[in-house]
């Protein structure tokens, strides 16, 4: 299994990580569309090559076509939208609030999956790319669709767990080869 696979090379320094990630999927909180979204959303977020090679397949297994492609969707979109809003977020000038994004996001109107499944993935992905604003704005839709906090805070707490085993693994590898 790609999870053992993931566990077994992390370094003997960080055994949190494996007990994170035993904890991410041996008790989670959301349904397993919306658990192997948000993994799927966040390995791709967490640019780590090894994380996605061992995860994406064990996310195709466990989502249909349909939220396999709207989790690819949620990462990219975001990938957009974090730089863009965050961007604006830590200008001085306000002005820029005011002006037309003139930027294309067609997904977020129609995902092909649940919204509330979508959002939490676009949640996920907005708080490895550290963008507050975006993280506002999914939460506000989630908690008016009526997703409780535990709920909410699940799914970023999978992106911290998947973006440092991501971070670990990429420095590991790095490391090995010059020590």
């Amino acid at each position: 299994m790609s999870l053992d696979s993931l566990k077994s090379r992390l370094p003997h320094y960080a055994p949190d990580l494996r007990r994170n990630l035993d904890a991410v999927f041996g008790r989670p909180r959301l349904t397993a569309q919306q658990l192997w979204g948000t993994v799927l959303a966040t390995a791709i977020a967490s640019r780590s090559p090894v994380v996605l090679r061992e995860l994406a397949p064990e996310a195709r297994a466990n989502l249909s076509p349909q939220a396999y492609t709207a989790a690819k969707s949620a990462a990219a979109v975001m990938a957009v939208n974090n730089v863009f809003h965050r961007t604006r977020h830590l200008l001085s000038d306000p002005g820029y609030g005011d002006l037309r994004t003139g930027l294309r996001m067609n997904v977020l109107g129609d995902p092909g999956v649940a919204r509330v499944d979508f959002e939490l993935w676009s949640l996920a992905v907005s708080a490895i790319n550290a963008c507050g604003a975006c993280l506002d704005a999914h939460e506000r839709v989630l908690r008016k669709a009526g997703v409780d906090r535990e709920t909410v805070q699940e799914a970023f707490r999978i992106a911290s767990v998947i973006q440092a085993v991501g971070v670990t693994l990429d420095a590991e590898a790095v490391l090995t080869d010059i020590e």
